[in-house]
């Protein structure tokens, strides 16, 4: 059973689900979601607009009770990836009030609406959800996940995290992705837990829902960073029992800056819409900064170079596969991109390049359609290179790609953001960069050192925030 602590004997809590100033008790959870089901019931997929409101989470449990397959919809789509979406995965009406501009007919979510029907569980092998992955280009991929998929990522993250029925989760995150969605509300849900959803991930949120009793704290490391940067907010998260952050890589500093305010080492962890998370620092092990931890139960991973296996010796890089039971098994309707990635025998290639140590610890270290760099014979990740530099107080922002050398292969050049405040590194465009040269040859291998340092007022970035890479050079 997927929620097994969500049936009409389940014990009510009064606030098991909070979302900004509206909450729902366990007994509006079960009797409002059934009544969801039941005016869904016969429908094979449904789209919702996922905004942050009691409503969406009612209209998603209540497919979940249906077997009825879920497609969250970020609110902000634009027209061409709005009608991509329902096209791509059929939906047949919306499912609460539809997204602005669309002619999809539309199903009412009643808030107070109640039913104590009793639905069967749907098989596992059924598909629940429906997540539209952001890709760099193209059109997002559409990514089927099962019921079986979701039930083991979230025992996987259970065992990792020590998380328990006594847990109140707090987060601000989009309710159309993983890490907002699956792990952020099917998470507590599975677990029994409370659920308290900041509406925006603000200092000020997440340290009022610190005030109201949240013991496990989600974010993304621009929430930690605006949290490093408030620090009567970050004190308040002492009071937390887990701090975890994950989407993309954390900034050492941050990590660093949250650990002296809140007492707190951020747990990291890894994953993808493709295979939900499958490498985790554990609540009992390890943080180490700049690393994401170890497989989750149930989950293997290898480095490769082409057909070669890649030591794991903390420093070699390698094309990172994994594989374990709450993996996709492909796109949907995209059989192409499905053979690109699901590799045979249950491999997923997940286009990320890392490093593994002699312990099983796991680091990221990029893309490697963008973040790999081959110079002087060495496979080097820009991603350990970034960190290095972030880790100095006259670095901002930066972004380290390789341009072609006749010499090398590729050369290492950073593109730097630099600190008002920061030191020698600030001095003069020349002296700068040979500081931040010397920083990063002090901090890793020599030939990791960048051969030219070019500071820019800001970087190229997408809609999303994340930079783009093809745009330098």
């Amino acid at each position: 059973m997927l929620f097994p602590t969500l049936t009409p004997n389940a014990p009510d809590r009064p606030d098991a689900v909070v979302i900004g100033d509206d909450r729902l008790s366990t007994e509006d959870l079960v009797g409002g979601a059934t009544s969801v089901a039941e005016r869904i019931a016969g429908a094979h997929t449904v789209a919702i607009c996922a905004r942050p409101t009691v409503e969406t989470v009612l209209a998603v449990v209540g497919c979940l009770i249906a077997g009825v397959t879920a497609v969250p919809v970020p609110p902000d789509s634009g027209v061409r990836e709005l009608e991509h979406i329902l096209s791509d995965s059929g939906a047949q009406a919306w499912l609460g009030t539809p997204a602005d501009g669309s002619t999809l007919p539309a199903i009412p979510v009643r808030r107070y609406a109640r039913s104590w029907h009793w639905h069967p569980e749907p098989p596992e092998h059924s598909t629940a959800l429906v997540l539209y992955t952001s890709g760099t280009t193209g059109l997002p991929k559409g990514v089927p996940l099962t019921r079986r998929a979701i039930a083991a990522g979230l025992d996987a993250l259970a065992d990792a995290w020590a998380w328990a029925p006594d847990d109140a989760l707090a987060h601000g995150l989009p309710l159309f992705h993983v890490h907002g969605l699956v792990l952020g509300v099917l998470g507590p849900l599975r677990r029994g837990g409370r659920l308290i959803h900041t509406v925006r991930p603000t200092p000020e949120g997440y340290a009022g829902a610190a005030s109201a009793g949240a013991s496990l704290f989600f974010g993304v490391p621009t929430v930690w960073t605006r949290l490093a940067a408030d620090a009567s907010a970050a004190q308040q998260l002492s009071s937390a029992r887990l701090l975890v952050s994950g989407s993309a890589p954390l900034p050492v500093p941050v990590f660093e800056q949250i650990a002296d305010l809140s007492g707190h080492r951020i747990v990291e962890r890894y994953g993808m819409t493709e295979t939900l998370i499958t490498v985790s620092t554990r609540a009992d092990g390890e943080r180490r900064p700049g690393w994401v931890g170890l497989p989750v139960r149930g989950v293997e991973t290898r480095l490769r170079d082409g057909d070669t296996d890649v030591a794991h010796d903390g420093e070699s890089v390698g094309d990172l596969h994994v594989r374990g039971p709450m993996t996709s098994s492909g796109y949907l309707n995209r059989p192409e991109a499905t053979r690109e990635s699901w590799i045979g025998d249950g491999w997923f290639a997940t286009g990320d390049v890392a490093v593994i140590d002699p312990d099983g610890m796991h680091r990221i270290v990029g893309r490697r359609a963008t973040d790999l760099i081959k110079s002087g014979g060495y496979r080097i990740g820009a991603g350990e290179i970034e960190t290095a530099l972030l880790g100095h107080p006259a670095v901002r922002e930066v972004a380290v790609i390789g341009v072609p050398d006749d010499d090398l292969g590729q050369r290492i050049v950073a593109y730097v953001v630099r600190e008002p405040e920061g030191g020698e590194a600030n001095s003069g465009a020349s002296g700068a960069g040979d500081a931040l040269i010397e920083h990063v040859g002090a901090e890793l291998s020599r030939h990791k050192r960048p051969r030219e340092i070019r500071f820019v007022d800001e970087l190229p970035r997408n809609a999303m925030g994340k930079v783009q890479k093809k745009l330098l050079g």
